[in-house]
């Protein structure tokens, strides 16, 4: 699916036509606020081999809500701020891009709405509220504790 594809189909579109969003544009659904996410813990954990050794597939989603930590070092690791300067005048981040280009946005779904994840701040800025989840098109999706969805901007 490509990034128009997901803003035609996605929450994301709503905030965009004015569909039920914290901006005050409440259509009868509860006004999300934005989410402060725990600072990363950089320390612990495995090694990356480590971590390579054990990785496995598992199909068994469960229901339980993600701790707040956990979230926001999955949310770092993915496309978080590791470094104030980098080339082309913007922050470094955890995965790298075209010329720091940083076209990657993460949409994060969760049971009370959908957010964007702002990097810099390190927090999730609220879209639109409203279960979402089975819009991914997995069965077991839907009732995850959170979906991501990386949208790529290419015009950046």
């Amino acid at each position: 699916m490509n990034r128009r594809e997901f803003l035609r189909t996605a929450p994301a579109f709503a905030m965009a036509t004015g569909v039920a969003t914290s901006l005050g544009q409440n259509a009868g659904t509860a006004v999300l606020q934005p989410i402060p996410l725990p600072k990363p813990d950089a320390d612990g954990g495995k090694s990356v081999l480590a971590a390579l050794w054990d990785r496995r597939t598992n199909r068994n989603v469960s229901d339980r809500k993600l701790p707040d930590q956990m979230l926001s070092n999955l949310l770092w690791a993915a496309f978080g701020v590791n470094r104030d300067s980098a080339s082309f005048g913007k922050s470094g981040r955890t995965a790298p891009s075209a010329s720091n280009s940083q076209e990657i946005d993460l949409y994060v779904a969760l049971p009370e709405g959908v957010y964007l994840y702002e990097a810099i701040a390190h927090r999730l800025n609220p879209v639109v509220a409203g279960d979402f989840r089975a819009r991914s098109g997995r069965r077991a999706a839907a009732t995850a504790p959170v979906n991501i969805f990386f949208v790529v901007d290419r015009s950046r």
